[in-house]
């Protein structure tokens, strides 16, 4: 049993005794030692630095009722490969059951390859409800009326994906993900080097089943984000559908750079509207205020009596 037990650990060298007991019970051994056992097995064989120890910690998270409710998206820290090329690593992970949907080694940090590996997923794994992404390019900033609405955002609005983002300087907000970078770390890149670009994405399609289809998760009750995870009833299509609203919207199309008129106020919105149609709906409550829609997203709100009335 001992020798299984650092058989498993010298093919998975970041997991620790809970992960290791786990998968050697459900790879069918017999007299599996507790968790607490398989650790200090490797600590009597030194495959236990101290700084590890210290490192580990218990977190309790909220996280969301079913399947396909919120994917986190983001980009891991860019990195270089062996022969110098620069890799930013495209991650998005369901919040329900921590199932990787896309590991993507990506050239740059973009929208072009965001929905390049976007798309894949969604044919396989169709539609979520809702995105959460950081603030920033390619993402977009609810914070920034220049860049309240990303052209990726715009995109995934019009599938019929509700988009929001995380706090500004509050990363904890995508904390499954960024959990989920740091087992990518120590389980893939620190393990292996990596010559180039198709070589990091060699690693990570081997590694996504072993992580969503064999690895415990301590969150889970050390089951594996399988065991969690169903596919979406929402399919994709590659054509997006029109964009309608109630008789009772005002409707504007968005101008060059994001404006609209409207009631002699000149309301800056998004560039990545430009010629797409908003709504503007009435505050029953507040005479003067409207909700500012893009599909079925509320973008913003507007006050008349604060607008500054154009020249």
């Amino acid at each position: 049993m001992e020798a299984a037990v650092l058989a498993l650990r010298r093919q998975f060298p970041a997991w620790g005794g809970r992960k290791l007991a786990r998968v050697l019970r459900n790879q069918g051994h017999q007299g599996v030692p507790s968790p607490s056992t398989v650790t200090a097995i490797l600590h009597r064989h030194g495959l236990i630095e101290p700084e590890a120890s210290q490192a580990a910690k218990h977190w309790h998270r909220f996280e969301h009722d079913a399947p396909n409710d919120l994917w986190q998206m983001d980009f891991k820290g860019y990195f270089e490969a062996e022969d110098g090329s620069r890799c930013d690593a495209l991650t998005v992970l369901d919040d329900h059951s921590r199932f990787s949907l896309v590991i993507h080694a990506c050239k740059q940090p973009d929208a072009v390859h965001v929905r390049q590996a976007l798309i894949p997923a969604f044919q396989r794994y169709g539609l979520p409800k809702r995105i959460n992404a950081d603030n920033g390019s390619p993402w977009g900033c609810p914070t920034d009326t220049e860049q309240r609405l990303s052209a990726l955002s715009v995109w995934l609005i019009r599938q019929g994906i509700t988009v929001t983002h995380s706090a500004p300087y509050h990363p904890q907000t995508n904390g499954k993900i960024e959990r989920f970078h740091r087992s990518l770390q120590a389980e893939v890149l620190n393990q292996h080097v990596l010559s180039d670009l198709a070589h990091v994405q060699a690693a990570f399609d081997w590694w996504r089943p072993i992580y969503n289809r064999v690895r415990p998760h301590d969150s889970l009750g050390e089951q594996s984000p399988i065991s969690r995870y169903t596919p979406s009833p929402r399919p994709y299509t590659a054509q997006l559908p029109p964009i309608e609203y109630s008789p009772n919207d005002i409707v504007m199309t968005v101008k060059d750079k994001g404006w609209i008129k409207f009631r002699g106020h000149s309301i800056r919105l998004a560039g990545a509207l430009y010629k797409l149609p908003v709504a503007l709906r009435p505050d029953p409550d507040q005479d003067g205020s409207f909700q500012v829609y893009f599909c079925h997203q509320a973008i913003t709100r507007l006050d008349l009596s604060r607008t500054p009335t154009s020249n």
